[in-house]
């Protein structure tokens, strides 16, 4: 199981990567392999304004569909637009082809609330 230390972590397992005052957000690792095989994901937040905790959308396994959490509050400018052909993707390279939203972040201050991957290995217990 990976878990890169370039990314910041949320305890409802989302990653986000920062990339000036821009982020890709997916779900980690240990996320999308206790929910399994990945058959749908919905944004429905597309350049929505939406506050940290907000949902942005859903991802739906075999058995269970799981809501997706803002690690931070942002603007959401951009969809992976793949995922709609290939959910798997999120299966197969969470961290890579598999990230969900691209967002403007609000408040780079939040950022400091959010676990680093030793953090979040320690929250799952791995």
């Amino acid at each position: 199981m990976e878990f890169p230390e370039n990314l910041k972590y949320t305890a409802d397992h989302e990653w986000i990567r920062i990339e000036g005052d821009e982020a890709y957000i997916g779900i980690t690792d240990f996320a999308q392999s206790e929910l399994g095989d990945i058959v749908y994901v919905d944004i429905f937040a597309e350049g929505d304004d939406l506050p940290k905790d907000d949902p942005f959308g859903s991802v739906e396994a075999v058995k269970t569909v799981s809501d997706l959490f803002m690690p931070v509050a942002g603007a959401v400018i951009e969809v992976n637009e793949a995922l709609e052909d290939a959910p798997e993707l999120v299966n197969t390279d969470p961290y890579g082809e598999g990230w969900m939203v691209k967002i403007s972040i609000a408040d780079v201050g939040e950022l400091e609330e959010l676990l680093d991957a030793a953090a979040y290995q320690a929250e799952i217990n791995v």
